[in-house]
């Protein structure tokens, strides 16, 4: 529902207010600092900072807009007109929100100037896109002329027929003349690069108030949508990650985290064809498109030539702002694909705008605004020099942004028309075209060393039955490729394809269709680049055909001729045995969700001997609702099992990826560190230690020293962390070989069976790779690096000196374990399996280890 023209003018004046309102001073040092010297950004822990409240803002009295604008549902509507006005609730005032000290504008006062902006005029409507991990909201706002009812299903429309239907698009003369180019603009998904946001809202009351023909032309012909703040937990806290601890610009494979998942969300229903991410800080401002290693599974051809097109408009319109770096410290522009050899990379789809061209975005962009002011600038310049700076990185982030418009409009017909081809070579099945001077011309210093393409199988069968490894791991592959708008088959009759027989049930994701390349980023090995570079920017494997625990089946070629359905979601497949005891298997992560369930209900499970658990028969009742609730199987059991298993409170000192991962499994974890310790942790909380950073048994006190050793507590090393550990506290005799540093990706591993690596799978994944010689009487083998080259996918050379590399690791032990002479139960692993959350896979063999501890 809108509102009348009336309404509009008599609030204006209060609308106006509030978003002229200033951001109180900060009493403080104001001697001038120098620019900073060039580098990647980063991100430190939370820091509380003193500074004043933005009252003006947060406390305008937004009650008289209150019964103008229509309270919406936090959902993402595609039917309704626009404007599309909310009423968003404002957060108390945090007089600690990190902003402030910048000059910028905390994350209390946002909400309060989105509603005075859709109170300037019928062009802006504010949706609330999803909510962070603490809970706080996050807003998406559309910018655009008005639209009906009717229009906006037009709109709708066209744009399910670009995708859907791209070879009719090609020829669709309304799409030509009447389809709104959506632009997506996402701002600080990096807590502590904040300027975007601020950036955005000053753009944002640009539109809204501008009377010119050219903003009508644009807003005619253009939808832009804005995220304010992808991360508000960072941008309070003054953190890259948010609450929960992930680095959100690393989850776009797994979208573990709720704000990824959002902006998946507005990606897949807003369907961008030109995009931009706004960062900082390096100096001069970087502006992708990037140096190789490209993405193999893009139609590189197609986003190069718009990528690097917009980036030198962006370039022309940043050093026009006239910012020098004699006066200023701000340096010239840089174009990576342009000004770099390598290690700025568009390989992994984990960044944002290495994800949004899978889905249709032919331009997409991270942008590093210059001027650093986080981490130790944040702590050690004066105010008055951070506020300079921010609003030098202001003013930068709003000039990338109007020439990203600019160059939108101007070219629209070419940037919905390679959208369009995108998606029709998927649905077509046709090759991807290499990139040359000929394919992309206008790009000047193309090269052999740019050219990454693949060949994309005929079809991936997920299967069903006695040829799946894991039904529950199935089971969440499929959700996920359905959640990333894949299109996913389930058949409804046994078949053959690629010379496999596959039962009903039995999931097919036919590779034509438009999103192919999402589908086989995901279902793909991947590829081992140790080759091609030199240095990656950040991992160079990611499988999750192979890392989620499923069997997944790659059919080359051949002609699918199968019965099937489209799945809209994976099928139950949870079930209880009708009678006896029960076996649960110990290979997912839902399976130990499920037993450390039970355990917490005082059910009596025993341990096999290779690892899975069986349940009393007295316990079926429970086990049916866990079989309903995390889609597991209790199969009958067919031994009684040894061990009892009991309830594992877990000591962690661990990544927050990894914290993650194991409260996934539904243990009991308390976070510890060398300090925590060495203050007096009461050991009777924990009956396991898990170790992979920031604890170091040589920084222990005595006193924490005793009483480690005095509790009794198992102890799971991780990486070269976990081993130093066990070795400094001299639990086993295994000598912990580092590779090299820089190397990650998917490798093949051989598993040794029983309580640890029972069941696991042939892949896992590693990241600064360990392996283990030297091993001392009564160390077992857990797993081994396959011999040859166990990496599959991923980048991992031998160092300067030729060694460290795969070719060394080759054969060794990966995974070792023991009892320390004090009877304590001790697993060491060189392999990564729950980095970043991702591997699921390979997380059960960490499960098993903490309840062997």
């Amino acid at each position: 529902m809108g509102i009348s023209r009336p309404a509009l003018v008599t609030t204006a004046a209060l609308a106006v207010a509030v978003l002229l309102a200033p951001v109180p001073a900060i009493a403080g040092p104001t001697a001038a600092a120098g620019p900073d010297t060039p580098g990647a950004s980063g991100g430190t822990g939370p820091q509380r900072e003193r500074g004043g409240a933005d009252s003006a803002l947060a406390k305008a009295p937004f009650s008289a807009t209150a019964n103008a604008l229509t309270q919406q549902p936090h959902s993402l509507a595609k039917d309704r007109a626009y404007p599309r006005r909310t009423v968003l609730k404002t957060p108390p005032v945090n007089e600690a929100d990190k902003s402030i000290k910048l000059g910028l504008v905390p994350y209390h006062s946002i909400a309060p100037r989105l509603n005075a902006l859709q109170l300037l005029g019928d062009r802006v409507s504010v949706e609330v896109a999803g909510t962070s991990a603490s809970g706080r909201q996050l807003y998406l706002v559309t910018v655009t002329e008005p639209e009906s009812a009717g229009k906006v299903r037009d709109q709708e429309r066209m744009r399910e027929r670009i995708e859907n239907s791209p070879a009719a698009a090609v020829r669709d003369k309304e799409i030509k003349s009447s389809y709104k180019t959506p632009v997506f603009i996402n701002n600080n998904i990096h807590g502590n690069e904040w300027e975007g946001t601020d950036a955005a809202l000053k753009l944002i009351e640009e539109l809204a108030k501008a009377k010119d023909s050219k903003t009508r032309d644009l807003l005619s012909k253009n939808r832009v949508y804005l995220n304010v703040t992808a991360n508000p937990d960072g941008r309070v806290a003054g953190t890259r990650a948010n609450a929960n601890g992930f680095d959100l610009n690393r989850d776009f494979v797994t979208a573990s985290q709720p704000e990824s998942r959002a902006i998946r969300r507005i990606a897949i229903d807003k369907q961008p064809a030109v995009m931009l991410d706004l960062h900082g800080y390096v100096n001069g401002t970087l502006i992708e498109p990037t140096t190789p290693p490209h993405g193999e599974n893009y139609e590189y051809d197609l986003f190069l030539k718009n990528s690097y097109a917009n980036a030198l408009g962006m370039e022309k319109a940043v050093n026009g702002l006239g910012y020098t770096a004699e006066k200023d410290g701000v340096r010239p522009v840089e174009i990576p694909f342009r000004d770099q050899t390598e290690g700025w990379d568009d390989w992994p789809p984990i960044f944002t705008p290495q994800y949004m061209p899978f889905q249709g975005a032919v331009a997409s962009h991270t942008i590093e605004f210059p001027m650093r002011v986080n981490n130790a600038s944040y702590d050690s310049l004066p105010v008055a020099e951070l506020r300079r700076r921010s609003a030098i990185n202001t003013d930068i982030a709003g000039a990338a942004m109007r020439a990203t418009l600019q160059y939108t409009h101007a070219h629209r017909s070419r940037v919905i028309a390679d959208q369009i081809e995108t998606f029709r070579r998927g649905a077509a099945g046709e090759a991807q075209r290499p990139v040359s001077e000929e394919t992309v011309p206008g790009v000047p210093g193309i090269g052999p060393e740019d050219v990454y393409t693949t060949t994309f199988p005929r079809a991936y069968v997920v299967p069903a039955g006695r040829g799946q490894r894991s039904a529950a791991g199935a089971a969440r592959l499929v959700d996920h490729l359905i959640a990333n708008d894949v299109r996913v088959e389930r058949a409804t009759r046994s078949f053959a394809l690629g010379g496999k027989r596959y039962p009903a049930g039995s999931y097919v994701v036919d590779m034509h269709q438009p999103k192919r390349g999402i589908a086989n980023v995901m279902l793909a090995e991947g590829r081992d680049i140790s080759a091609d570079v030199s240095a990656m920017y950040d991992i160079s494997g990611w499988s999750l055909g192979l890392l989620w625990g499923a069997t997944v089946d790659k059919v080359k070629r051949g002609e699918l001729q199968v019965s099937s359905r489209p799945a809209n979601a994976a099928a139950p497949v949870g079930s209880v045995a009708p009678k006896g005891d029960l076996r649960l298997r110990l290979d997912d992560p839902k399976e130990l969700a499920a037993l450390n369930t039970l355990l917490s209900q005082d059910v009596a499970v025993r341990r096999t001997g290779d690892g899975a658990a069986i349940v009393p028969g007295s316990a079926r009742k429970k086990a049916a609702v866990l079989a309903d609730r995390f889609g597991v199987v209790f199969s009958s059991a067919k031994e009684r099992g040894t061990v009892p298993l009991k309830r594992t409170r877990v000591a962690a000192a661990v990544t927050a990826g990894e914290q993650f991962a194991l409260r996934e499994m539904g243990f009991d974890v308390v976070p510890v560190s060398t300090a925590i310790l060495n203050a007096g942790f009461d050991w009777a909380d924990a009956d396991v230690l898990i170790v992979s950073t920031g604890l170091s048994y040589a920084g222990l006190t005595p006193a924490a020293r005793d009483a480690f050793r005095a509790s009794g507590a198992g102890v799971v090393g991780l990486g070269a962390d976990g081993a130093a550990f066990s070795d400094a506290a001299g639990l086993i005799q295994a000598t912990a070989v580092e590779g090299n540093g820089d190397a990650n990706g998917v490798v093949r591993v051989k598993n040794a069976g029983g309580v640890i690596t029972g069941g696991a799978p042939k892949h896992t994944f590693v990241y600064s790779p360990v392996w283990f010689t030297g091993l001392g009487s009564g160390v077992r083998v857990e797993q081994l690096y396959s011999g040859g080259n166990p990496l599959v996918s991923g980048h991992w050379r031998a160092t300067a000196g030729g060694t460290d590399g795969p070719a060394d690791a080759a054969g060794k032990p990966s995974v070792v374990s023991g009892v320390s002479a004090e009877g304590v139960p001790v697993a060491l692993f060189g392999t990564e399996p729950l980095f970043r959350g991702h591997p699921k896979g390979a997380f059960a063999q960490i499960g098993r280890a903490l309840l062997n501890g």
